[in-house]
């Protein structure tokens, strides 16, 4: 039995959640290519290919799908855990540098806060209080000594792996931390900025809540632009960038007034700035 047509003998679920894995690996495919790679109709490909639009994993557009985010859509979470992690390690690397014991620190449902939670696994910054509504973050952190773990509660979302809605940022609103570590989608013209509504009224809480806000970011994010304005990138103390920046994005930030940190990745060369 050959590797394409096992998840077709399997079933209509199997050959899904191949697809899936497929398409998160690569990004992209058109549907001609996965009909031929899977042994099925274009039919029975845009079937499956509904199925996984419906569920958030995938983005249909003419002649294929995409797990790749845009100005309107963010990318499902396992696309995401997967993209940029050096970049997104060596800006956590950086982060820690803020985190003293004895801190609360608030971390959103960002992959780049992630990378800030896998560290803190090791517990050598202890005793700390951290509060996420990341899931992922929370499945981290569960079990960890020294760590006392707040978990923001709310309508759970398998796209973002978060709690999200009314009630977390309800929740959110009666809390203050120390610093509140966030990512978001796009930076461009003074503004950080992401795809979806939902999100962005749950990050504003979230730096409503600190004392001091901090920005994770990877280079491809910065001059990029997504639907909604998050907040003016005043409202940050500080923002991470990895060494990729260009120099006409770093100029930008410059022009702002953006106080920010280049990171350096495993390999890479030092650099930072900040006005």
């Amino acid at each position: 039995m050959s590797s394409n047509s096992s998840p077709q003998q399997q079933g209509p679920a199997a050959r899904q959640a191949a697809m899936a894995e497929l398409v998160l690996a690569d990004g992209s495919a058109t549907a001609a290519e996965l009909a031929e790679r899977f042994g099925v109709s274009l039919m029975t490909i845009h079937r499956d290919l509904d199925e996984l639009e419906r569920q958030g994993i995938v983005r249909k557009f003419r002649g294929g799908v995409t797990a790749q985010p845009s100005g309107v859509f963010e990318s499902n979470v396992q696309y995401r855990l997967k993209t940029m992690r050096p970049e997104k390690a060596a800006v956590a690397e950086q982060a820690l540098k803020h985190i003293e014991p004895g801190m609360a620190i608030l971390l959103d449902d960002s992959t780049s806060t992630l990378e800030i939670a896998r560290r803190l696994r090791l517990g050598e910054i202890t005793p700390l209080t951290v509060v996420t509504n990341f899931l992922e973050a929370i499945n981290l952190l569960s079990d960890q000594r020294g760590i006392h773990l707040m978990a923001l509660g709310g309508d759970y979302d398998p796209l973002h792996s978060s709690f999200l809605g009314v009630s977390c940022v309800e929740a959110v609103g009666q809390l203050r931390v120390d610093v509140c570590f966030a990512s978001t989608s796009a930076v461009h013209g003074g503004y950080a900025y992401h795809q979806e509504q939902h999100i962005v009224s749950v990050k504003r809480a979230m730096l409503d809540a600190a004392a001091r806000n901090v920005l994770l970011i990877d280079h491809t994010k910065l001059g990029r632009v997504a639907l909604h304005r998050v907040v003016p990138l005043s409202r940050f103390d500080l923002l991470l960038v990895d060494e990729g920046a260009s120099q006409e994005a770093l100029r930008d930030l410059d022009e702002h007034k953006v106080r920010y940190e280049v990171c350096v990745t495993k390999g890479g060369h030092d650099g930072t700035g900040a006005t």
